[in-house]
């Protein structure tokens, strides 16, 4: 059998291009791989910066080529119980992470945030917070910069903030974080995973190469963590908390973010004085306060930038008012929980748009969330009879079908009187109307623009 020195990456999107030029630029052979053979080869290449130096094959893995394999490093996309990875696996060949391969091909000081919700906004909170303090600072991984890309820029000086998901954390081997954060484990992606009890151990296992020289930031009021805090943690544990008073940890008291972290009581802001919206953002606030406070922030500095922080895009993001209507695109909100939330944010009545891709959820306690602040329910999509159905189940009627996100920013435009609120807060993936959650989001955004 031939020496195997060469890393088959499977998947041709952008983690795996970016994987792809990683590797060669570090004077590794790489063959990019997709199942999808109508791709187009030649716009492969296009994307590629050293498309001369990587090979492309498409469609049907052949058994030839596996006798050269060394490690095949899988985009977030393709689950680890595929046949795919299965095959390889078979073949004795090693499958990492996207997020693997950065790790061992990156330096410095790294913070892992994971988490059902919230992960984009405490990663981008924690990154301009770093940015007060430190000089070499990067946001990357799953809110939108492949960790793969900014790996060979790191250097022993540079501290990365790394939002990483369930997928990617599937197929990792000796990714170490310095300081990891696990926000809240609540039911998504079960359609992948399998069964919640698999979800939460994937979700937990950021932790699975730290130390007791290393930290956690946990969310004490998520029954899963403070189980897994409090008896199978390995790293030493920083608790955050919307609800009580927590000695040694970050909590909210009477409006205030007051950290208790580092043995004294410091306030780190009132709530009033944030432009973000809800008590999860609160929550994500204090996990990003726990995390900058490990890696060593001046309280000042992130006093400073939790409180001139803007909200991220498609995340309970302000759009604009028109006649009296503001509209909020929460586009990121692809699961239940999450669009809880956003329901929760909401200080008018609303009208709330939601639907799309069924990852196998439970709509029952996102319509008990409405709570009489939802006046009517615009669905479109794949589950939009199933969630009528629950709807209806609980006694909630106000409920219109629509083609489409034009018919629907329409519809909720008509519908919504002054003073009331229009929130895209679907509760569900994008996938079958629109190729991700971002455009989902910038479709709402042009169309509100145009009212």
């Amino acid at each position: 059998m031939a020496e195997r020195n060469t890393y088959l990456i499977a998947g041709g999107g952008i983690s795996g291009i970016a994987a792809a030029e990683l590797l060669y630029k570090e004077g590794e052979k790489a063959i990019l791989y997709d199942g999808n053979k109508a791709l187009d080869v030649e716009g492969l290449r296009s994307r590629l910066q050293a498309a001369a130096g990587i090979e492309i094959v498409l469609g049907e893995l052949p058994d030839s080529l596996l006798q050269k394999i060394k490690v095949c490093v899988a985009s977030p996309g393709i689950p680890a119980s595929s046949p795919l990875l299965k095959k390889v696996r078979e073949a004795g060949i090693f499958v990492w992470s996207e997020i693997e391969l950065a790790y061992r091909y990156g330096k410095g000081r790294v913070a892992a945030i994971t988490g059902t919700n919230g992960k984009t906004t405490t990663t981008a909170l924690v990154g301009a917070i770093l940015r007060e303090h430190y000089r070499q600072v990067s946001v990357v991984g799953n809110i939108g910069i492949p960790y793969t890309e900014e790996a060979p820029k790191l250097t022993q000086d540079s501290v990365t903030a790394a939002e990483i998901s369930s997928f990617q954390l599937e197929t990792i081997d000796t990714f170490r974080p310095e300081v990891s954060a696990i926000l809240n484990i609540t039911p998504d992606h079960l359609d992948r995973h399998g069964t919640m009890a698999e979800y939460i151990r994937v979700k937990e296992s950021i932790t699975r190469n730290q130390s007791k020289e290393d930290w956690c930031v946990l969310n004490y009021e998520d029954p899963n963590l403070r189980t897994f805090g409090e008896e199978d943690c390995v790293p030493q544990t920083a608790w955050f908390s919307s609800r009580r008073v927590l000695t040694g940890g970050v909590y909210l008291e009477n409006g205030a973010i007051i950290s208790e972290l580092d043995g004294e009581r410091e306030t780190v802001c009132y709530t009033d004085e944030l432009n973000i919206l809800g008590r999860h953002n609160y929550e994500n606030v204090m996990a990003a306060v726990g995390i900058c406070r490990k890696l060593g922030v001046p309280m000042d500095k992130i006093r400073h930038a939790c409180t001139h922080f803007q909200a991220v895009e498609h995340r309970i993001e302000f759009v604009r008012e028109v006649r009296g209507v503001a509209y909020y695109n929460d586009s990121k909100g692809t699961n239940p929980d999450a669009a809880i939330q956003a329901v929760k944010a909401m200080e008018r009545p609303t009208i709330l748009i939601g639907g799309g891709y069924d990852k196998g959820s439970s709509y029952d306690a996102w319509i008990s969330s409405f709570d009489g602040n939802v006046k009517h329910l615009l669905l479109m999509g794949q589950t939009a009879e199933k969630i009528a159905d629950a709807a209806r189940a609980l006694g909630f009627t106000g409920i219109t079908f629509v083609k489409d996100m034009e018919e629907a920013v329409a519809e909720a435009a008509g519908r919504a009187k002054e003073g009331e609120a229009v929130l895209l807060s679907p509760a569900c993936a994008s996938w079958g109307m629109f190729r991700n959650y971002e455009e989902r989001g910038k479709i709402f955004k042009e169309l509100v623009k145009r009212l």
